[in-house]
């Protein structure tokens, strides 16, 4: 027994090593096979392509839960408009969003309603995969019926965008006692015939509400038969796999199969297995916009793993030429940041435990930095300088002098 419990412990230290707080928008930009990012509602035209030079770029949100009206947020409407409206203050708009899930909280037509009233105020198409809580009255009928057009079986379907292969999974129907998110024989069938056409170079982009890899199956954070659906994917050379359900940023990399899940715009959630059970988290009124927010996404190149900088809904918004990087939660905050030849960028370490910023070229390298400390480095040169933490090798960084 004791031993079991060393391992979960092992298992949620590991976890929380690849955690990220904020974020619950993903805007992606694709050119050539370079994917780059940086936070949405931010500009940085040096370091970002635009859609005339080639770029895709597109937004993901997550768990909008229309209907939820307790502690944790009592207007998720209005934190989901908040939402909306980095995506529209955005000087690059998408060329479209793609909805993980948990349109609402109960699957009523009046959320249903609203969802659809919010999301009309943005001029760019929306894709959608329902999640568990948008199938709950009428075998998800209702969800079909007004955002399942075109799409097959419980609302999978893929298409294709500027070269890109995406495919919305459905893992939230026809779940067993016991188990955890299920695609089922009849999609993985689809699946399978659906890429079978494709050259190995197309980069894949696939999209689902629960994650496609075992983030916490104690908690029922992961899918039963992924496995199967990913070994379709194996001979292609670039393959994102983007997850919401969690309602927070965690990041795997596994080959050249990168797994992503987006925070919530309505609440938050625990970190795994840092609570009895999973569920609506409640926050200080001060700091629930601050767990909540939009990110933005960035291939640096299809055999990368993606680059994430995340940002809250409220917050001390970081600039292209920002000069401060965060060390928090064992992340980098902003992953990537664009500034001009003899900025000085400082690292602050905001963790219980100490950590070590060490360029990947060894250009630089910090003391070991306990908590608060800080590290100050002159990039004096042009040029991409990424970087990563020498006591947690997962938590990786890049400085884009230009």
């Amino acid at each position: 027994m004791a031993r079991r419990e060393d391992e979960k412990d092992l298992d949620r230290r590991k976890f929380l090593k690849c955690m990220a707080w904020v974020g619950t928008g993903a805007v992606w930009t694709l050119s050539s096979g370079v994917l780059k990012g940086s936070p949405l509602g931010q500009s940085s035209h040096g370091a970002m392509m635009s859609h005339a030079g080639g770029a895709l770029r597109f937004v993901q949100i997550s768990d909008s839960h229309i209907g939820f009206d307790k502690p944790a947020n009592t207007d998720v409407t209005a934190t989901l408009r908040a939402a909306i409206g980095k995506i529209k203050a955005d000087p690059e708009p998408p060329a479209f969003v793609l909805h993980t899930g948990d349109l609402t909280h109960l699957s009523r037509p009046a959320e249903f309603d609203t969802l659809e009233q919010v999301l009309s105020e943005l001029s760019v198409p929306v894709f959608y995969v329902p999640g568990e809580h948008d199938v709950l009255e009428d075998d998800g009928k209702s969800y079909l019926q007004r955002f399942g057009k075109g799409t097959l079986g419980a609302g999978w379907h893929s298409f294709d965008q500027s070269g890109v292969h995406f495919i919305g999974l459905v893992n939230v129907v026809n779940l067993k006692a016991g188990g955890l998110g299920m695609l089922g024989d009849e999609q993985l069938e689809w699946l399978e015939k659906d890429v079978k056409r494709l050259k190995s170079s197309t980069p894949i982009v696939v999209f689902a509400h629960i994650p496609l890899w075992s983030v916490y199956p104690d908690w029922g954070w992961g899918t039963d038969d992924s496995e199967r659906a990913l070994s379709y994917l194996k001979r292609f050379g670039s393959v994102s796999v983007l997850n919401g359900h969690i309602h927070q940023v965690m990041q795997k990399v596994e080959g050249h199969v990168t797994f992503h899940t987006a925070m919530s715009t309505a609440f938050a959630q625990p970190a795994p297995g840092t609570a009895a059970s999973p569920g609506p988290m409640q926050v200080a009124d001060d700091r629930l916009r601050k767990v909540l927010g939009l990110s933005r996404m960035t291939f640096q190149s299809v055999n990368h793993p993606i680059a994430i900088t995340d940002v809250p809904l409220e917050a001390d918004m970081q600039t292209a030429d920002a000069h401060d990087v965060g060390v928090d939660n064992f992340s980098f905050a902003p992953t990537t940041v664009s500034v001009p030849v003899g900025t000085t960028i400082t690292w602050t370490n905001h963790d219980d435990v100490p950590h070590q910023v060490v360029s990947t070229e060894q250009k630089f390298k910090s003391p070991v930095l306990d908590t608060d400390g800080h590290f100050s480095y002159r990039f004096d040169a042009p040029g991409a300088y990424k970087y990563f933490c020498s006591l947690h090798p997962r938590m990786t960084g890049q400085i884009v002098v230009r």
